[in-house]
């Protein structure tokens, strides 16, 4: 737990949700270094404090695929998942869409769905304990071009039909790994494939790329969401047009910081901006742990930085409801929840 926050802070305790969340990105230095002891990996270094050390995107990128090569079986996976649902209720998630991206593991030769029913078990260990809720989103990389993503596709659906294990957990697709020399359009039959099967559609884009690339994800591969999307406000008619439809961007201020360098502190970055535009701009954590970051330190950094009250912490976590894609029923059940926890947690916000 970071000193900047703790369970006295009444933000770390308010219920919040989490739709920008790599469940790769949430492993405990510890567990780096007893998993790799187990599955006989090498680390760059002994020493847990100076594993997550990187200097942009791209250096981020490779601590990232050291962590994945990490998940050599589904007990790894399971293990996890349950420690990143358990680690995250600590700071007041109670439900979370969560990423995962198995495109590197397909290719060494894991099975999707040992992935899925591995990460299913952990989750719903984490679940019985703690009472938050987590679903999943299935990560195209980009570095594994369109092909793959479109066979990942393919076998998600296949699962399903065959009724897998942990496959109801599973409800949609998104992207992600470097944006820059990708056109979003390549991935169409994979995103086509996905609606039609009734999966949901979001797109890390826009956080390294201008917001052509935005509107493509909206209009090409047909996302309802976009992750980051950071350079929206450069086209006033993107920016409109998102307001207008009240499509969810899954913001993470704090990994923008450290991970892509987008800008240099807080106080610099557009989040404030994107809301007073009306855009219906959430809060999340993205590789909480590659960060030293849990939702309690990004919401009380943001109060902070912006100079926002309590209520509107209260807003933002609102409309982090409101851009998940539970059904109406579960929305208004968590809606009723953070008022209730608001109202007993105002007097010392």
């Amino acid at each position: 737990m970071s000193e900047a926050t703790g369970r006295d802070d009444p933000l770390d305790r308010l219920p919040k949700v989490d739709l920008h969340c790599h469940v790769e990105g949430t492993m405990r230095r510890e567990t780096v270094i007893e998993l790799a002891a187990h599955n006989n990996i090498e680390l760059p270094t002994s020493d847990p404090a100076e594993l997550y050390h990187y200097s942009s995107l791209d250096s981020f990128l490779e601590v990232f695929w050291l962590v994945q090569s990490l998940l050599v079986d589904r007990d790894d996976w399971t293990r996890l998942a349950y420690e990143a649902v358990v680690d995250s209720a600590a700071h007041g998630l109670v439900y979370g869409e969560f990423f995962f991206t198995p495109a590197r593991h397909l290719e060494q030769g894991q099975f999707l769905a040992d992935i899925v029913a591995g990460l299913d078990e952990g989750f719903a260990a984490a679940e019985q304990e703690t009472g938050a809720q987590v679903r999943l989103i299935a990560d195209m990389d980009r570095a594994h071009g369109p092909g793959a993503a479109l066979a990942m596709v393919s076998q998600l659906i296949d699962l399903r039909r065959a009724g897998a294990t942990g496959m109801d957990r599973v409800i949609g697709v998104g992207m992600d790994s470097t944006e820059e020399g990708v056109n979003p359009a390549d991935y169409v039959a994979a995103y086509e494939l996905a609606e039609r099967a009734g999966l949901r559609r979001t797109a890390h884009q826009g956080e390294t790329t201008p917001p052509w690339t935005i509107q493509a994800a909206l209009d090409v591969l047909r996302c309802e969401r976009i992750d980051h999307g950071l350079s929206v406000l450069d086209d006033l008619e993107v920016t409109r047009r998102m307001a207008a439809e009240k499509i969810p961007l899954t913001v993470c201020p704090t990994s923008n910081i450290k991970i892509a360098n987008h800008v240099e502190r807080l106080e610099l970055h557009p989040y404030a901006e994107m809301r007073d535009a009306g855009l219906l701009a959430t809060l999340n954590t993205d590789d909480p742990a590659l960060t030293e970051l849990d939702l309690g330190i990004e919401y009380r950094a943001v109060h902070d930085a912006f100079g926002y009250e309590f209520a509107d912490m209260v807003a933002i976590a609102g409309d982090g409801i409101d851009a998940s894609w539970l059904d109406d029923d579960g929305k208004r059940r968590l809606h009723a929840r953070l008022r209730s926890a608001a109202e007993e947690l105002q007097d010392s916000g």
